[in-house]
């Protein structure tokens, strides 16, 4: 369970009418939070913690830090100390941005397309943003992914369906099934992108906000839609490597049955024409 710190009262009066930016970034496949706990800490799943007045950082194991109030030399330095934690980075982060707004008069609620409105500038409450952020962020990822192997298994498809020809590597498929069983360890394994996070345990209040991000991020959507395609990729690289197998499996059993025939046609030679040696 998420260990939380509240926030003052003045600071939540002082952030009414505040807009803060909060960013996700995909920076690898892992992110090593061990030794990073300090005594200012607002959780321990994900390791989140305060900067300055206004500012949180919240980071998750899956390989995400998500900024939310910081300015951008602040980010840099985080970035700077966080980076040789990141383990098999990616060349190009991916990044997910929203705005928080602060109203005390509203209630929480998150418009379509619009910033997310916060009556209070709660940890618990950037916590469940940071979590519907960062599982969003490792989507957009999934999916690029897919839809690359999704690029490659199309016209091998089509020509499979118009010419009858066959892929030529039987380890270009299995480089495919194993694209897309990394995906699928990803959303269930890593991240559980179906999954609540931690802070709704001390505050089930808020499950109603998360509900709402969960929609508007399409979480579940976008989780269901990835699983399908998963299948499709390995249903359909798997009929491709049994039917390379079969094509292999002929060329041996034509292969075997010319040595026989050419054993015997070798030894009726030698029976009819060797005697008269």
């Amino acid at each position: 369970m998420t260990d939380l710190a509240p926030l003052t009262a003045g600071k939540t009066q002082a952030a009414a009418g505040r807009q803060i930016i909060i960013r996700a970034l995909l920076l690898g496949e892992r992110l090593d939070t061990a030794g990073l706990e300090r005594s200012d800490l607002i959780a321990s799943a994900p390791l989140a913690f305060r900067v300055g007045s206004y500012g949180f950082v919240a980071l998750f194991r899956y390989g995400v830090a998500v900024f939310a109030g910081l300015t951008p030399l602040e980010e840099d330095n985080l970035l700077t100390q966080i980076r040789p934690r990141v383990a098999r980075p990616f060349p190009g982060p991916e990044e997910e941005t929203a705005t928080i707004q602060l109203a005390s008069d509203q209630e929480d609620h998150v418009p379509p397309g619009g910033p997310i409105h916060l009556r209070s500038l709660l940890p618990e409450k950037v916590l469940v943003i940071a979590d519907a952020l960062a599982k969003s962020v490792v989507l957009a990822r999934d999916e690029r992914e897919v839809a690359a192997v999704f690029d490659v298994i199309e016209p091998l498809s089509r020509g499979l369906r118009e010419q009858g020809a066959l892929p030529a590597k039987r380890s270009e498929m299995l480089k495919l099934i194993g694209q897309s069983l990394g995906v699928q360890q990803s959303m269930s394994g890593r991240v559980a992108v179906e999954e609540k996070p931690d802070a709704l345990w001390d505050r089930p209040d808020l499950e109603r906000l998360y509900a709402r991000l969960e929609d508007e991020y399409e979480l579940r959507e976008r989780a269901v839609a990835l699983g399908r395609k998963l299948e499709v990729v390995k249903e359909t690289a798997t009929a491709f490597i049994d039917l390379i197998d079969t094509r292999r499996s002929l060329r041996l059993e034509w292969a075997i049955v010319l040595l026989i025939v050419s054993e015997i046609v070798l030894t009726l030679y030698q029976l009819f024409f060797g005697r008269g040696h």
